[in-house]
């Protein structure tokens, strides 16, 4: 236990690491990197974080988008860029955790050149459908599927992706044979979805909730443990017919791993911040997705959580890419 005076002198030796973390400022606009097209939720919550961020640190936040290879491009350019708390990675599922085990060389390293700020939120992945899918329930689909061998294509925002992933976990959990089409993001995707170019997408719910709620496209299952809150009438994948299967996306915000202790230190503080904002919180709900802030520290460890269960679901769907 603590004595009395070793309590009492707790505030004060606090006190130089909380006055480095509000020491530091940016003297110029930050960039949050979204290595995604606009349009996905990627974006979208790169978006809604940036303008209350920008508020709280006194400068603009700008959203910049640089799409390509599952999300490689990006992440390494924040990796490489300068440690100075003015460039920033909207990470993902796929950049932070899955990728790693999917492409045998990487750029950077994600054990090492990113350094943690936060994790922001969650959201499920979905099976949605163009209305002319001979199928109203992921069974139906799993049955046309299998009746028509190689027939059936499915989109998703990139190789690597947790739609990639979730759509190859459930090929090698069921058996069917559907091909993958990936796309550029999102923003690319939805498109062709809508256009009937491509049959199947399995993506992050919440850049299809207004055309599900039009009937333009129809949602087949979600990918988390229990229905969602944003779709409650929709099953999931496990009460579809595939049991255990769960596959929730993530993001959160890194930057690059020499980036000074105060800066981080400030910026996650901001990142806390903007994430228990009412009007936040509102926002990321109005889309589908659930506010879920971990420190640094605390991401750390949900990523390597995560790096367990990718690593092996990446290993039995046999998935490998260059």
């Amino acid at each position: 236990m603590l004595s009395r005076r070793s309590a009492l002198a707790l505030p004060a030796l606090l006190l130089p690491a909380a006055a480095s973390a509000q020491d530091w400022a940016p003297s110029r606009s930050i960039r949050i990197i979204v290595p995604f097209t606009a349009g996905g939720a990627t974006d979208v919550t790169a978006r809604i974080v940036s303008e209350r961020m920008g508020a709280l640190l006194g400068q603009s936040v700008v959203v910049d988008n640089r799409p390509g290879a599952g999300g490689n491009l990006g992440t390494d350019m924040v990796a490489k860029a300068d440690p100075d708390g003015h460039t920033l990675l909207l990470a993902t599922i796929g950049t932070a955790s899955i990728n790693q085990f999917l492409y045998p060389r990487l750029p950077w390293n994600p054990q090492t050149d990113l350094a943690s700020i936060g994790l922001i939120n969650n959201v499920t992945n979905a099976v949605v459908v163009h209305p002319s899918v001979r199928a109203n329930t992921l069974q139906e689909l799993l049955e046309l599927a299998k009746r028509e061998p190689g027939k059936l294509n499915y989109g998703t925002p990139g190789n690597g992706t947790s739609g990639h992933m979730c759509g190859e976990f459930l090929k090698f959990r069921t058996g069917v044979d559907i091909g993958h089409v990936p796309y550029r993001g999102t923003g690319a995707l939805i498109p062709d979805l809508l256009a009937g170019r491509i049959e199947v997408a399995v993506d992050n719910l919440p850049s299809y909730i207004p055309h599900i709620r039009e009937g333009r496209v129809r949602i087949l299952a979600v990918t988390s443990r229990e229905r969602w809150f944003a779709v409650p009438e929709t099953p999931t994948v496990g009460q579809s017919g595939v049991p255990d299967f769960e596959a929730v996306a993530w993001f959160g915000m890194q930057a690059p791993a020499r980036t000074p202790r105060p800066a981080l230190d400030r910026l996650t503080a901001v990142l806390r911040e903007t994430c228990a904002d009412p009007a936040v919180v509102a926002r990321f709900r109005e889309i589908g997705a659930e506010p879920s802030f971990l420190d640094g520290p605390g991401f750390d460890r949900y990523i390597a959580a995560e790096n367990q269960k990718w690593q092996e679901v990446v290993r039995r769907a046999n998935v490998r890419l260059e």
